[in-house]
């Protein structure tokens, strides 16, 4: 009996050193590894809002590659001696002896790029491309929600700032100017499309000459509030402060930077760190307020939360979204997303890993 367990524990062994972890772990690995990745993107995004906040340098580390090599090693020793008989009993105490040894090793190799250099001018830096912030509209984003975010004026028409360096109230002809958009986009009465034009391709925005009121009266206001030909449909758009023609849309966009800024204008601060002047005060009055509401909603207290979408400790503060504020949440998640409208190399770095096979 013995030798048949010791037979039977020598062939599950033998079995389980023959099978793939592979396979097996790919379920598993990828979606906690997606779950952790996304969880430390959201706290590091809204740890380096609060870092502008309070005028500190913003520091961003890309998870550049996840490799996971697995190590399963067993042993068995299976001895066994027969007894001789004398005079009709067994010498020997033992006639089988049986031991096994395992090990189960899991390496896990996460390389981090800190974004520094070239890559952090690009991505901070540089003005998010207004073809970008186009077909962000056009691929079904409100577009009142990307241009508040993303631009600082339209053919002259200031949208409102927070940052301390260059504040704006903003003009009510811009407000006026998104509202009008978002009216069109939701009517169908608008559109981009890219043009072939010497050797470059344009952004062009057309707006249909339309006699359904729902189409007409939002086109109309757009082309009377940038100053454009009421009789043309199609509008180049460039970048910069103001156009060279009536048939000329010109935006100039943010940095994701300024974005940053703008947005962590609105977060909510200690009242004794704003007394002792360790932040800026950006108090709207009720009319900017109505006008330009605040961006996002972030929480402080001094405990943690027990129910928040993401939160994190700074400054021996507890800093947080609520799961429940589904505006500031599509902010965050907004914002994120940016970071790759910005990115134009067209090759990366990677870190290059030595990985041992066994």
């Amino acid at each position: 009996m013995r030798i048949r367990t010791g037979l039977f524990l020598f062939s599950v062994l033998l079995l389980t050193a023959c099978s793939s972890l592979g396979p097996s772990s790919i379920a598993r690995d990828r979606f906690d590894y997606i779950s952790s990745i996304s969880d430390s993107w959201k706290r590091q995004m809204l740890l380096n809002l609060l870092k502008v906040r309070y005028t500190d340098a913003p520091v961003f580390m890309d998870v550049a590659s996840v490799i996971n090599s697995y190590e399963m090693t067993g042993e068995v020793n299976l001895r066994g001696q027969l007894a001789d008989k004398i005079y009709g009993s067994v010498q020997g105490d033992q006639i089988l002896s049986l031991g096994a040894t395992g090990r189960y090793v899991d390496r896990p190799t996460i390389s981090y790029q800190p974004l520094s250099g070239d890559k952090f001018a690009r991505s901070l830096m540089m003005p998010v491309p207004v073809s970008s912030i186009l077909f962000l509209i056009q691929s079904g984003y409100p577009a009142d929600l990307v241009m508040r975010v993303c631009i600082n004026s339209v053919n002259g028409l200031d949208n409102a700032y927070g940052g301390s360096g260059n504040p704006r109230a903003g003009e009510p002809k811009f407000h006026e100017l998104i509202s009008a958009i978002r009216r069109a986009q939701r009517a169908g009465g608008m559109g981009m499309r890219l043009k072939t034009v010497k050797d470059r391709q344009p952004v062009v925005m057309f707006l249909k000459n339309s006699i359904d009121e729902s189409v007409a009266e939002p086109n109309n206001k757009i082309k009377s509030l940038l100053g454009l030909d009421q009789k043309a449909a199609e509008f180049t758009v460039v970048y910069g402060d103001f156009p060279d023609s009536n048939t000329e849309i010109s935006i100039l966009s943010r940095s994701i930077l300024q974005v940053m800024i703008d947005i962590a204008s609105y977060i909510d601060v200690p009242a004794k760190d704003l007394a002792e002047g360790r932040v800026n005060d950006h108090t709207l009055t009720p009319e900017q307020r109505q006008l330009f509401p605040p961006l996002i909603a972030i929480k402080t207290g001094t405990a943690k939360p027990d129910d928040a979408f993401i939160a994190v400790q700074y400054r021996n503060q507890w800093f947080w979204i609520e799961d429940r504020d589904v505006a500031s949440k599509q902010m965050l998640t907004f914002l994120m997303m940016m970071f790759s409208l910005t990115e134009t190399s067209s090759t990366q770095s990677a870190p290059i890993l030595t990985v041992p096979t066994r």
